[in-house]
C-alpha cells in the first residue's frame, strides 16, 4: 500500500464542534501522521455537510440565510482543528462549486443508467435524521437517536434503485471480511441486508425543502442530503478521471461513528456500484464517547467542548487520552478526572520522568552531551531484548486500529527503561573507579529508548514528541526525513548537546481538580461517576484474596464456566490503611478494569506495571475498602506462604483467553 486516503465524515453544521467530532478528526490525523512516517503518500480529508432541512430551519430561527448559517458553523470547525493539532490535506464543504459539479454529474449519470426513477413515496420521516425510517428501526415508535416520533409523509420523490443491488452487496461483504471493521459492525450491516431494504427516496420537493442541490434533470426537486453528502469523498478528489482520484481512491478508508453505519455501509457502496465507480477500500467504525453513561447531546446538556479540555490539559494530552482510553469500535466514558489521571500517570510519571532523569544525568555525568555507548552488559541486553521488535509490534497494532494497545506497548518500554535505570544505578556506577566508564553506555541506552518512544508516539502527541526530541539534542526536522525518525536502534546522535527545557507534562493537582468539580456541583461529595468512569472499570474478588485453595473435584463443564484472561498491569497503588491490599488497573484488551489484590506484602507497586498476568474475568464484583473490584488475579503460594503471580513466558495480547 503506497498511498493512503483517509476521510472523516463531513460534520453536519447543526452543532458546534464537540468531543465526538474531535475524536474522529484526531483519529484521522493520528493515522495520517502514522502513514506519512512510514513513507506512504497520504491524503487526509475532513469537512462540513451543509445542506438539508435542519440547516434551513436553524437558519430561519437565527434570522439569517442558510448559506450564512453554514458559513458560520463551518468556520468554527476549520478553526477548531488546529487547536487539537489536526492537519487535514483538504477541507471540503458541500456548498462549494467543486462539490456540486461532481454531484450533479454523477446523479445525472445514475439517472441516464435507469438507476433513478420518479414515484410516490410513503414513509416515516425523521427530521433529525433527515431520512425515512423503517418500522424496525424505531424504538417504542420513536427514532432511537432523537427520541421523537417520525412523521408519516406521502409525496412524489425520485427514488434510487437500491433494492436490486442488495444481494450483490451482501455477497461482497461476505467475500471481503475486512470491508467493514470491526466485525460487529460488519455483522450489523449483514443483518440489515437479510431482508428487502427497498428503494431509497433521494429527492425532496423544493416546495418543502429548498436548501439543497437541485436535481440536474428536475429543478423542482433538491437532492436528499445524504446522497449529496456521501459523494464528498469522491468530489474532494476531483471526481473520476482526475489524477488525485486515480492515485488515492483505491486506498480510501472511511472513519465513521456507529450512528451513521447504515448510510455508509449500505447506501454508499450501492451508490458507487450503480454509478460504475470502484468501491472504497474499507469502512472503519468507532463507538461513542459517553458522558454520564449517555451519548452527548445539547438537550441533555452533557456536551464536552474540545477547546476547554485543550486549554486545561494541552492538545497533546487531550489527544493521548482519546486514543489511549477508547478501544476502537467500543463506547468509552469521558471523565475529566480520568483525563488528568492518565496525563499524570503515563505522560508525567512515566514519559516525562524518564526524560527528566536521563537529561539530568547526561548533564551531570557526561558534560551535557549524548555519550557513546560501550559494549552492552547484561542489563542492556535485557533492555534491548524488551524493545528489539517494539516498532514492529506497534505497527501491527496500528494497522489493526488498536491505538490503545499500540500506545501501551510504547509506555511499557518507557516503564521498563525507568526500571532499567533503577537496576543499573548510574549514580552508583559513576562513583566506582572500575566501572565509571559504563555510565555512558547506561545513559545512551535509556536516551535511545526515549528517542524511539518519541518517534512512535509522534502521531498521537506530535508537538510534545518533537519537543522531547529537541531536548535530547535531536534535529527533528519533518518525519520521516532524517535519522532522528528512524525506527532502527542506534540513531541517537552521539555527541549531541542535550537542551533541557520545560517539564514535558507538568502534573495536575488531582485534589484541587476534584474540589473544583465539587464546587461546580454546588459542594458536597461528588457522585462516583464523576470520579472515574471509563468504558467499564473495574474488578472484584472475594475479600481481596488472590489465592485459590485445593478443593473438591470439578467437571470440565464447571471449569469452562471460569473465564481466565491475560491482563497487563497498567498501574498499581497501595490502598490506604490496608496492610495487604494493592489496587491494580489492568488492560484486558477490550476494556480496562480495577482489581483489588492481597499481594502488598509480596510485591511493591513499582514492580507490577508491565507484567502480563492471568485474571478470573467473570467473578461477581465486590466492594473492598471502598473500591469496586471486578476480577481476581492468580498467584501461587509456596510452603512459606510467599506468593508468586501467575505470569506468561511470552508476550500474549491483553484479553487473550487462558485454557
Amino acid at each position: 500500500m503506497d498511498s493512503v486516503y483517509l476521510t472523516t465524515p463531513i460534520f453536519y453544521v447543526n452543532a458546534d464542534p464537540h468531543l465526538g467530532h474531535a475524536y474522529t478528526a484526531i483519529l484521522g490525523d493520528v493515522f495520517s501522521r502514522y502513514h506519512r512516517q512510514r513513507g506512504r503518500r497520504t491524503r487526509y480529508l475532513t469537512g462540513t455537510d451543509e445542506h438539508g432541512e435542519k440547516v434551513a430551519q436553524s437558519a430561519a430561527r437565527a434570522g439569517i440565510t442558510p448559506q450564512q448559517f453554514a458559513d458560520d458553523v463551518s468556520r468554527k470547525f476549520r478553526e477548531a482543528w488546529p487547536g487539537v493539532l489536526v492537519e487535514p490535506d483538504d477541507f471540503i464543504r458541500t456548498t462549494e462549486p467543486r462539490h456540486e459539479a461532481v454531484v450533479s454529474r454523477i446523479v445525472e449519470q445514475l439517472h441516464d443508467r435507469g438507476e433513478i426513477y420518479k414515484g410516490a413515496y410513503r414513509g416515516l420521516y425523521c427530521v433529525g435524521c433527515e431520512r425515512y425510517l423503517t418500522p424496525k428501526e424505531l424504538k417504542e415508535g420513536k427514532c432511537p437517536d432523537h427520541g421523537i416520533e417520525p412523521k408519516e409523509l406521502v409525496e412524489e420523490n425520485y427514488l434510487f434503485r437500491m433494492e436490486k443491488h442488495r444481494e450483490w452487496l451482501r455477497d461482497h461483504i461476505l467475500a471481503n471480511p475486512g470491508f467493514i471493521e470491526p466485525e460487529r459492525y460488519r455483522n450489523e450491516v449483514l443483518a440489515m441486508l437479510r431482508d428487502p431494504i427497498g428503494d431509497l427516496s433521494i429527492s425532496r420537493p423544493r416546495s418543502r425543502v429548498s436548501w439543497g442541490i437541485p436535481l440536474p434533470f428536475d429543478a423542482d426537486h433538491v437532492l436528499y442530503v445524504w446522497f449529496d453528502a456521501l459523494l464528498n469523498y469522491v468530489s474532494a478528489l476531483g471526481g473520476p478521471g482526475t489524477e488525485l482520484f486515480d492515485t488515492y481512491w483505491p486506498s480510501a478508508t472511511h472513519l465513521i461513528a456507529k450512528d451513521i453505519l447504515k448510510p455508509h455501509g449500505i447506501f454508499w457502496p450501492i451508490m458507487l456500484r450503480a454509478a460504475g465507480l470502484p468501491l472504497f477500500r474499507q469502512l472503519r467504525v468507532h463507538g461513542y464517547w459517553l458522558v454520564d453513561a449517555s451519548k452527548m447531546s445539547k438537550t441533555v446538556g452533557n456536551v464536552v467542548r474540545p477547546h476547554q479540555m485543550v486549554d486545561r490539559y494541552g492538545a497533546d494530552a487531550f489527544r493521548y487520552f482519546l486514543m489511549r482510553d477508547m478501544v476502537f469500535g467500543q463506547d468509552a466514558d469521558f471523565s475529566e478526572v480520568a483525563l488528568a489521571k492518565r496525563r499524570n500517570a503515563d505522560l508525567a510519571n512515566d514519559l516525562g520522568n524518564l526524560l527528566s532523569r536521563v537529561s539530568n544525568m547526561v548533564k551531570r555525568y557526561c558534560g551535557g552531551r549524548i555519550p557513546a555507548p560501550g559494549t552492552p552488559g547484561r542489563l542492556e541486553q535485557n533492555l534491548l531484548e524488551a524493545v528489539r521488535d517494539l516498532p514492529a509490534r506497534v505497527d501491527k497494532l496500528m494497522e489493526a486500529f488498536q491505538t490503545h494497545a499500540a500506545i501501551e506497548e510504547v509506555l511499557q518500554a518507557v516503564r521498563r527503561t525507568n526500571q532499567y535505570l533503577q537496576e543499573a544505578a548510574p549514580w552508583k556506577v559513576v562513583k566506582d573507579p572500575e566501572r565509571s566508564g559504563e555510565v555512558g553506555t547506561i545513559l545512551y541506552h535509556a536516551a535511545e529508548v526515549l528517542r524511539l518512544a518519541a518517534v512512535l508516539l509522534y502521531p498521537v502527541i506530535p508537538r510534545k514528541a518533537v519537543e522531547l526530541l529537541a531536548q535530547l539534542g535531536c534535529d527533528a526536522g519533518t518525519p520521516p526525513a532524517g535519522s532522528t525518525w528512524s525506527l532502527a536502534w542506534g540513531n541517537l546522535p552521539v555527541g549531541a548537546e542535550i537542551r533541557p527545557g520545560n517539564v514535558l507534562f507538568p502534573k495536575i493537582d488531582l485534589k484541587a481538580l476534584q474540589k473544583e468539580i465539587d464546587g461546580d456541583q454546588g459542594g458536597g461529595a461528588p457522585p462516583p461517576d464523576r470520579v472515574e468512569r471509563k468504558t467499564r472499570t473495574d474488578g472484584a474478588h472475594d475479600k481481596g484474596a488472590t489465592r485459590t485453595e485445593t478443593g473438591g473435584v470439578i467437571t470440565f463443564e464447571q471449569f469452562q464456566q471460569v473465564a481466565l484472561r491475560v491482563a497487563v498491569v497498567l498501574e498499581a497503588e497501595r490502598i490506604p490503611k490496608a496492610r495487604n491490599l494493592l489496587k491494580l488497573r489492568l488492560d484486558l484488551g477490550d476494556e480496562t478494569r480495577t482489581v483489588v489484590a492481597g499481594i502488598a506484602q509480596h510485591y511493591t507497586p513499582e514492580q507490577l506495571p508491565g507484567k502480563r498476568i492471568v485474571v478470573v474475568a467473570n467473578l461477581k464484583p465486590a466492594r473492598i475498602r471502598g473500591v469496586e473490584s471486578q476480577g481476581m488475579i492468580l498467584a501461587a503460594e509456596d510452603t512459606d506462604g510467599r506468593l508468586s503471580l501467575v505470569t506468561l513466558d511470552r508476550d500474549v495480547s491483553p484479553g487473550s483467553g487462558v485454557r
